[in-house]
């Protein structure tokens, strides 16, 4: 008999049929009552079991975590909560669980015990529905990018240039850790390594991806991306995807346009698709602001906040702008921010950006034209010297989630900046032919991915919602 998965069963009409289902128990209460899950679905399925037909030593061995396959009528359900339960015929039990040692038992973990789990995490209700989550926003994207004539581009991974100028990425290298050769002036020589210069792990393919756009037209590249950063804090990864369309002949309002259009697509498909998942990880998230200040607790619920960004046009406003309204606002005179802002030039910080979008305007905010400084050396410089083509979109509750630009395509300002910022034409000898040989306008953004499943599944902490966090000092699983 083909087996079905819980998610169909439970749609299905209770026609007592015979059934065959496989998942892992939750519980087994009275020897009776067997809460059966295979990760299709929030919801388990009720298995009720004559436990006189079963063989002591068989029912000894369901416990929480293991592994069955059962056989069964599907009837009507006598409890609460569900249409259809199984009466069991017959079990099969693949791979026990001894409930001394194993650690996922029916209780409320924390989200630092779990971590510690990693590799079985996904088994409680939280971590399944955030990754069933992550899963269907991965399809979402792929398929807008799809149906809106863009091709799907595989940046490199290792890569010999730091596309945000950052210097903090990983080194890819095969040379001797202890002896490396050196050359003439005793430094290490990356002529000896194994691509014959210095390598590193990519922080963006943001720059290769230019290079498919000058051809395709629209490609977009979705991929891990690394930044040895040593930093532990809740917003951080070393090792994260990125979703990065790349567009020619898009000026930065097209840029801004398609980004907003992009982002609402995906949460509108989440919403649509991912309802019985949203409804537990709003409640969750309820329960888990009980305990908090009220001023801490957030304004919206889930899928209200969710709701929010697909209905509401993004406001757009300048980054001068911005900074006149933040200079004069309340918590910045009372001296509330953490970071005062007293000048033009300053580099946002998220406590500003959250004002900008939940205090002040109270919907989505896009911020424009950056000041040069704070900005990349491939932002295109505006007329009056000092801005750049940059966009920003601001999130309640996250602040910054997307980052982009108009991209500068004159040959002669491109080289005066790298120059300014002592970056060698050599290193980026290639970039640089993309502007003498057909250039266009063109525009593109990054968004980081786990920023935007963190959003959509309201975690706080980004280690949360992606399977294996590799952070400073773990790497573990």
């Amino acid at each position: 008999m083909v087996s079905l998965n819980i998610k169909e069963l439970l749609a299905k009409e209770p026609l007592s049929q015979e059934v065959t289902v496989n998942g892992w128990v939750k519980t087994f209460r009275s020897n009776r009552f067997i809460a059966l899950n295979d990760g299709s679905t929030i919801n388990n399925v009720q298995c009720v079991v004559d436990f006189e037909q079963f063989d002591e030593t068989l029912l000894r061995q369901i416990n929480t975590g293991a592994a069955l396959t059962v056989e069964g009528i599907l009837v009507e359900s006598q409890g609460k909560g569900q249409n259809v339960e199984i009466q069991v015929k017959d079990i099969t039990v693949h791979g026990g669980a001894d409930p001394e040692t194993y650690p996922i038992q029916p209780k409320k973990h924390s989200l630092e015990f779990l971590r510690e789990k990693a590799h079985l995490r996904v088994r409680t209700n939280t971590f399944a529905a955030v990754m069933r989550i992550r899963s269907a926003l991965s399809f979402a994207i792929h398929k807008y990018f799809r149906e809106n004539g863009f091709y799907y581009f595989h940046a490199p991974i290792i890569t010999g240039s730091d596309a945000e100028g950052a210097g903090e990425m990983f080194r890819v290298t095969t040379l001797d850790g202890k002896n490396p050769p050196l050359d003439d002036n005793g430094n290490v020589d990356y002529k000896e390594d194994f691509f014959g210069k210095e390598t590193n792990l990519t922080v963006s393919g943001q720059l290769e991806a230019e290079a498919y756009a000058m051809g395709l037209g629209k490609v977009y590249t979705f991929g891990p991306t690394f930044r040895a950063e040593n930093s532990n804090t809740s917003r951080h990864l070393a090792e994260f995807w990125m979703i990065e369309p790349e567009m020619a002949f898009f000026d930065l309002d097209a840029n801004m346009d398609l980004a907003e259009d992009f982002i609402k697509n995906v949460i509108m498909y989440i919403l649509e698709n991912c309802e019985d998942d949203l409804v537990f990880l709003e409640k969750r998230l309820l329960d888990e602001e009980k305990s908090k200040p009220q001023a801490e607790r957030s304004e919206m619920a889930l899928i209200d906040k969710l709701k929010f960004i697909v209905e509401n046009r993004f406001k757009r406003l300048t980054y001068t702008e911005a900074i006149d309204i933040l200079k004069n606002c309340k918590p910045n005179k009372k001296k509330k921010f953490q970071y005062i802002i007293e000048e033009w030039g300053a580099d946002l910080q998220s406590e500003h950006e959250r004002f900008l979008v939940e205090k002040h305007f109270k919907c989505p905010v896009i911020l424009f034209d950056y000041p040069a400084k704070i900005k990349a050396f491939y932002m295109r410089l505006n007329e009056d010297g000092k801005t750049v083509r940059a966009m920003d979109i601001l999130f309640p509750g996250i602040g910054e989630i997307v980052g982009g630009s108009q991209r500068e395509e004159r040959l002669d300002i491109l080289k005066e900046k790298m120059a300014a910022l002592d970056i060698p034409e050599e290193e980026l000898w290639w970039y640089l032919d993309l502007r003498k040989f057909g250039t266009v306008v063109h525009s593109g953004f990054g968004l980081g991915f786990e920023r935007l499943v963190q959003f959509t599944t309201g975690m706080g902490n980004i280690r949360d919602v992606i399977p294996f966090p590799r952070t400073p000092q773990n790497a573990e699983f």
